[in-house]
């Protein structure tokens, strides 16, 4: 379907389907997290399952529903844009150029989470990502292997096919794509000192919006969340 053809959303329904899902989670979060740490288990397992019974059956469910509607049977087909293909060397090219900015955005704005999370939100339970050497070898191998799951590849996955393929090509203005990305920070409801650094360091991201081609972002996506990954193998590497 052509951009001009999409059925663009009121402002109050892009806003409530760009919130909804991270409000859930982090509700889900914080319903979940002291049975989690009781058990034994860091934090970010109640994270973990927050992805994989609320975000990732939200997220799909709204897609799969939108995609009965159109077309009268559950597929995503007229329903997720920026699908045009591009030539194969542009993909490594632009996810480097892409990711690195994103990286420098992260980490330029560090201290200034830091700055926020100390002083206007240090009442958010934080979550902790077993890194502090309370848990055994055994209980870091398995929160990883489902960090990798979810967090790395699942989740960054459908977040990109939701609101990169299916909100923001359904949002007005001239300054959709700023305000998009604003919302989508604010959806992450469980880390809310990062709001102005999402805001911008997922602006590069939208450069597969100019190219029409949401797998860039995809790509980008997964290799950022996939940090996580490689931080946790390199601790549990290190462990004696």
């Amino acid at each position: 379907m052509k951009q001009d053809q999409i059925e663009k959303h009121p402002t109050t329904q892009s806003v409530i389907l760009h919130l909804l899902p991270g409000i859930l989670v982090g509700c889900f979060f914080l319903l979940t997290r002291q049975p989690v740490i009781n058990m034994g288990y860091p934090s970010v397992i109640a994270l973990i399952l927050a992805y994989a019974f609320i975000l990732i059956p939200v997220e799909l469910g709204v897609l799969v529903y939108q995609g009965k509607k159109q077309m009268g049977r559950f597929t995503l087909q007229g329903i997720i844009s920026y699908r045009n293909s591009i030539p194969w060397w542009q993909y490594p090219a632009w996810v480097l150029v892409i990711f690195i900015s994103v990286g420098a955005i992260f980490t330029l704005l560090k201290p200034f989470d830091a700055f926020l999370q100390e002083w206007l939100f240090s009442w958010v339970p934080g979550i902790n990502n077993g890194l502090d050497g309370n848990y055994s070898r055994g209980t870091l191998i398995l929160t990883y292997s489902l960090v990798f799951i979810f967090v790395a590849i699942l989740a960054p996955l459908v977040e990109e096919l939701y609101f990169r393929g299916y909100l923001l090509p359904r949002m007005k203005g001239k300054y959709a794509p700023l305000f998009h990305s604003f919302l989508f920070a604010a959806q992450h409801a469980l880390e809310p000192w990062m709001i102005i650094t999402r805001t911008l360091g997922f602006l590069p991201i939208l450069f597969g919006v100019k190219k029409k081609n949401i797998y860039i972002g995809i790509i980008v996506h997964i290799l950022c969340n996939m940090v996580n990954v490689v931080t946790g193998i390199a601790f549990i590497v290190r462990m004696t």
